[in-house]
């Protein structure tokens, strides 16, 4: 049941959403008062998917840094707005694109795939982006790659790696959030709830995907957790995915494997920002022309390889 505070919020954003013919764009992790209020809720993929094709002149990211430059990338046209613009990544900060060009100067063979959880320098860097959801399917479109360098998460390298059979180079980059999620939560977990199935998120350590019955993106367990007939559903991923999970399965159990699986940074924004952003048209993302191009071949064939 929304509150006095929230249902003001809410018609105050609708109304201005309106007038400036914006759209609202919420990652899996948001708050759940941002969920409830964006016109679109997903993953990296899905996010830049619905970034690239929509009519809107001004597009609300609710997510982190990473994925509103994405949107700019994609849309250079528009306005894109992060109504915090604290909301940044870990992960992300752990590559530069600095560092990137050195590698492959050390590296002249290999090519670069760069996971999406990346600053636009370092995407224009790269030969190709992908995200938790189609990284599998970019490294086996790689025919003529011998040699991959996987930047900037080692662990959703390594089970790309596993998944391929292709070499990969993993740059030593990490989610801090999916870190904690340790095998010994799911063991736990499983003695109490012995029916369930595990779905865990590929950015976890290789000793929690051996545990799991799925690996899989936020919008995969979304998607399975509307499909399967399991009624006990363990989720080893950072637990704002909790509130859709159980928003759009209501019949179904769902267990986070950690509650400490919180990301800081993508619980920066609410309602009252979001608000305010609209009103103050910031603070905008926008990547610079030369970078833009780059990184935009980069992000277009990781959408073209998303389609397949």
């Amino acid at each position: 049941m929304a509150t006095i505070r929230e249902s003001s919020l809410v018609d105050k954003i609708l109304k201005l959403k309106r007038t400036r013919n914006a759209i609202i764009l919420a990652h899996n992790y948001q708050l759940g008062e941002v969920q409830d209020i964006a016109d679109f809720v997903g993953d990296s993929l899905e996010l830049s998917q619905n970034a690239a094709r929509t009519g809107a002149d001004v597009i609300v990211f609710c997510g982190v840094r990473f994925m509103a430059e994405t949107a700019s990338i994609l849309c250079p046209d528009k306005v894109v707005l992060l109504p915090d613009a604290h909301a940044g990544c870990p992960m992300a900060d752990m590559i530069t694109a600095e560092g990137l060009r050195q590698k492959k100067q050390e590296l002249p063979g290999a090519t670069v795939v760069c996971y999406v959880n990346s600053s636009a320098e370092v995407k224009a860097e790269s030969d190709v982006c992908c995200t938790s959801a189609n990284a599998v399917k970019v490294v086996e479109s790689l025919d003529g790659a011998n040699e991959i360098l996987f930047v900037p998460d080692q662990y959703l390298g390594h089970y790309t790696g596993s998944k391929t059979g292709k070499k990969m180079i993993l740059w030593p980059g990490f989610c801090p959030t999916h870190i904690r999620i340790q095998p010994q939560h799911i063991v736990r977990l499983k003695q109490e709830y012995p029916q369930a199935k595990v779905l865990v998120h590929p950015e976890c350590r290789p000793e929690v995907i051996s545990l799991a019955d799925e690996v899989l993106s936020t919008g995969g367990m979304c998607r399975y957790s509307k499909e399967s007939e399991a009624k006990d559903i363990i989720v080893g991923t950072e637990i704002g995915i909790i509130h859709r999970l159980r928003k759009e399965s209501p019949g179904k159990r769902i267990v986070p494997v950690s509650e400490q699986a919180i990301c800081p940074k993508m619980k920066l924004i609410s309602l009252e920002k979001i608000l305010w952003s609209l009103e103050e048209m910031a603070p905008e993302v926008k990547v610079q022309e030369e970078t833009r191009l780059k990184a935009k071949a980069a992000v277009d064939r990781m959408l073209e390889i998303g389609k397949g």
